[in-house]
């Protein structure tokens, strides 16, 4: 049964819901395709879609509502609306993760800069240790064998004194706020 687009906007007056799902058939595929090739996916679409119906339904029931087109047009308008928003929402979002990300690399960068500095200024078998496990990866075994050790338990415990040296070191010159400039 093919509704007008008068007799839909007295079903919905009426509180008649089905009025609804005949417009959800007739024109949902028409703002799926629409997402879709403007970079959305269909969930998307279906969002947009409902929104857009929710906002048709809250203008046809207000007595003052007069149509000036087509449904179909009114609705594909307030879609692309939607959509715009989104895709504008989107975008800011990325922008304020790129940001983030660029912040964070920046701090890591400064981070590393000032671990090295300190780093450097221990003892050199504490710079060896301390490089083969953080930079290089190598286990406390390799390490004990590099460095001369007696065995893994020697090197975890030089690590450990080491790490602990450069700890302090840090934390003797720097502050957290440093880290977050």
């Amino acid at each position: 049964m093919k509704l007008t687009d008068s007799q839909i906007i007295q079903r919905i007056k009426l509180g008649d819901e089905s009025a609804l799902d005949y417009l959800y058939k007739q024109h949902y595929k028409m703002m799926l395709r629409m997402v879709l090739r403007n970079n959305g996916t269909e969930q998307e679409a279906l969002d947009i879609f409902q929104d857009a119906l929710i906002v048709f339904w809250q203008k046809a029931i207000d007595a003052n509502f007069e149509l000036t087109s087509k449904i179909s047009t009114y609705l594909f308008s307030v879609c692309q609306n939607l959509w715009r928003k989104e895709l504008e929402r989107k975008k800011k979002f990325e922008e304020s993760d790129k940001e983030e990300s660029e912040y964070n690399q920046l701090e890591n960068q400064e981070m590393v800069k000032i671990i090295h500095e300190c780093i450097n200024e221990l003892g050199d078998s504490c710079k060896q240790i301390l490089s083969y496990h953080y930079f290089d990866g190598l286990s406390m075994d390799q390490i004990a064998k590099k460095m001369g050790l007696a065995n893994s338990d020697t090197a975890k415990t030089k690590r450990y004194k080491c790490k602990k040296r450069l700890d302090d070191l840090i934390r003797s010159r720097y502050q957290a706020s440093d880290f977050l400039d």
